[in-house]
């Protein structure tokens, strides 16, 4: 059975590692520089396109890192973080993508002295809108970003905290991990749990795994984002599996930020069938030029995935979400049911349900 770009389009999805300002559709970009006098390199769609988008020229996560500082320049105001939030959940929706996280820091939309409820509302009311049209949930986790003192980590600590049930799910720390361990943000962690907000952290993307052990252990982190480099430390892959912690998987970001060669040689694969629970995310729409069902389709290729592995993958996501159990739990249950009948429509004769109980 061959799995369609139109097939995988059709199944029900998550994406739970998305950056808000790595998802921009580059006509809003090009319209809300103009709108705010911003200056871009280029005022020709396809060449700011092109520009946006990592590839050959990106070299590491650093370089990866460096295009965020164009797409920031337009999103310092309510109404574009509002508006690029509610398209950003219309282009989810339009992959079927049914639950949607979006990570971002707040103090970095802060250029125009932007209140941080401002900030946070604004983002927060164009995911719930476009949710509400286009039949998703939708969630904000906040980062800390490693490179900053931890101050402001504990600061957007008790941001998450303070906006806790009203749109925020979350709270991460993202940016560059090389020369900025996750221990130093410890007491932004520590004021999270406390206060039972939802954790995951950056790991083992651009360092080693003693960077994914930190996150768990230092951090109380429940996902991993990326753990690519998981498979260095067989011990701590075991710990990782037995507990159930999710990795946030990002497959075509790995290959352009160079911390995997190719697709091919990235551990996911291995993951999966070590019965780790993995999930495949788009972490940025426009950098990485990517949608969930692309990921999926570039996973498949290159691991060979049948239609009941690729359901797996995605229940996975499912359960992964930080959303409340029972909600979860009816969720897992429809995806499921939805999946064998997009399947058993698409491949009458092939398809046995009956061999994809989870």
């Amino acid at each position: 059975m061959r799995l369609s770009q139109r097939v995988l389009e059709r199944l029900p999805k998550t994406d739970i590692h998305c950056h808000l300002d790595g998802c921009l559709r580059p006509r809003t970009m090009l319209e809300l520089a103009v709108a705010q006098g911003v200056r871009l390199p280029t005022k020709n769609l396809t060449r700011l396109t092109r520009h946006l988008q990592a590839g050959r020229r990106t070299r590491s996560l650093a370089d990866y890192l460096k295009i965020f500082n164009l797409t920031l320049s337009v999103m310092q105001d309510r109404e574009a973080l509002y508006r690029v939030a509610h398209e950003l959940a219309e282009d989810a929706a339009a992959e079927n993508v049914r639950h949607l996280e979006v990570r971002y820091s707040p103090i970095l939309h802060r250029k125009r002295r932007l209140s941080y409820p401002d900030i946070v509302e604004s983002v927060v009311a164009g995911l719930a809108e476009g949710g509400r049209k286009h039949n998703l949930s939708t969630g904000v986790i906040i980062c800390g970003i490693r490179s900053m003192p931890p101050r402001h980590s504990l600061m957007l600590a008790e941001l998450a905290v303070a906006y806790k049930g009203r749109g925020v799910l979350g709270f991460d720390l993202a940016g560059q991990e090389k020369d900025y361990p996750a221990k130093a943000h410890r007491a932004a962690f520590e004021l999270v749990l406390k206060n039972n907000v939802n954790v995951t952290v950056h790991g083992g993307e651009a360092f080693g795994p003693a960077s994914i052990s930190q996150a768990l252990h230092y951090c109380g982190a429940h996902r991993i984002g990326h753990g690519t480099r998981l498979l260095e430390d067989p011990d701590l892959l075991r710990y990782v599996n037995d507990h159930r912690i999710p990795l946030e998987v990002c497959l075509s970001s790995n290959v352009q930020t160079r911390t995997v060669r190719s697709f091919k040689d990235h551990p996911l694969g291995f993951y999966f069938r070590q019965g780790l629970r993995v999930t495949l995310n788009t972490d940025s729409r426009l950098i990485s030029a990517t949608t969930v069902s692309r990921e999926l389709g570039l996973a498949a290729r290159a691991f060979g995935l049948s239609p009941y592995e690729i359901k797996r993958i995605l229940i996975m996501g499912f359960k992964s979400a930080f959303l409340p159990y029972a909600r979860k739990a009816r969720l897992v249950r429809d995806v499921s049911l939805e999946i064998d009948r997009i399947f058993m429509e698409e491949f009458p004769q092939e398809y046995d349900w009956r061999a994809t109980s989870l």
